[in-house]
């Protein structure tokens, strides 16, 4: 497996995915169920942390094709700022849908009405509307690359509809917006010291969380500790927001890097160890723990590995340098 086959195995994960998402929300909304529509932010938050690595396996993809005959660089750029733009759409998206997550859970312990429509849930109405036609443009100019059946050549890499042109005026250029990243040193090392400053946020918040669920500091109750928890969302935004913009900067450098995928790989559990933390009961096993208490086998072991890949981040963050140009296919 090449970084072609990985673009082409991830990306329809966010572009079906963001589409679905959106079809359960509307449902949600008109039939006023309140399980679909968890469902559809659900979806959101996951499509929103899938959206990453398939963005950045598009720079190896782009390596992997752009010197076979008849793919044409114009549209490789085309898609790049298509993708570029989407996926800041699609963070967004994913961001109101943990914000209208977590509003729904304070409901659901008797602080509102769950039924209640608010601020989150509109802003995710509307941006879910701008990312899946984001989403679409998306699939339908990497379509364009491979396919001459749709379009024949350079000469033809025109905007057709009166939308497309307007949303190709917002798309950046890949190449500008690189060299606007690392054009300064003081702003690449002010984006690393604000990198470190989420880690801090995301893995200190998540990981006084997880003693505590390990048994350590007993005497403190569970609840207060779990109130932190928009912090550590707080932190791993800064984290995306800087990484994202790191990686456009240097994009070649963290792509053919072995440490920087297996740091990939990490994150994705990570989210996984999230997800089964609140979707299999063991966080309602754990909400009301006191005290004194000691948490049950499943929540302890689900903070034992996110504990584990805590450390698998911050230690595979620290060997990217060490590992640059470890992978060499299509470089």
């Amino acid at each position: 497996m090449n970084f072609a086959h990985l673009h082409l195995l991830l990306n329809h994960f966010p572009i079906i995915g963001t589409i679905v998402g959106f079809g359960l929300f509307l449902i949600s909304m008109v039939g006023k169920n309140q399980d679909l529509r968890k469902a559809s932010l659900i979806i959101f938050a996951a499509m929103a942390l899938i959206s990453i690595p398939t963005f950045f396996s598009g720079t190896g993809a782009q390596g992997a094709i752009k010197k076979l005959p008849g793919v044409s660089e114009v549209l490789i750029e085309r898609h790049q700022g298509a993708a570029m733009l989407a996926l800041l759409f699609m963070e967004i998206t994913g961001g109101l849908a943990l914000a209208a997550l977590w509003k729904a859970q304070g409901k659901s312990q008797g602080m509102s009405s769950p039924a209640s429509w608010n601020w989150s849930l509109s802003a995710v109405l509307l941006f879910s509307i701008v990312t899946v036609g984001l989403m679409t443009r998306v699939g339908t100019t990497g379509g364009d690359i491979r396919h001459p059946e749709i379009t024949t050549g350079q000469e033809e890499v025109t905007e057709g509809s009166a939308i497309s042109k307007l949303v190709s005026r917002f798309e950046p250029s890949p190449g500008k917006f690189a060299e606007l990243m690392t054009a300064s040193k003081w702003w690449w090392a002010f984006m690393m010291d604000l990198h470190f400053v989420g880690l801090v946020l995301l893995i200190g918040t998540v990981g006084i969380l997880d003693l505590r669920m390990l048994g350590f500091a007993k005497q403190i109750p569970l609840s207060p500790l779990h109130r932190l928890v928009p912090w550590a969302l707080a932190g791993f935004g800064i984290n995306l927001l800087t990484g994202v913009l790191a990686f456009t900067g240097m994009d070649s450098y963290y792509t053919y890097n072995w440490a920087f995928w297996f740091k990939m790989l990490a994150i994705m559990l990570l989210g996984l160890n999230v997800a089964a933390f609140y979707l299999t009961g063991a966080f309602e096993s754990v909400e009301g723990l006191g005290a004194g208490e000691d948490a049950p086998p499943l929540a302890k072991f689900i903070a034992g590995t996110s504990l584990f890949l805590c450390f698998a981040v911050i230690t595979l963050g620290r060997y990217i340098q060490s590992y640059a140009d470890t992978i060499t296919v299509h470089k």
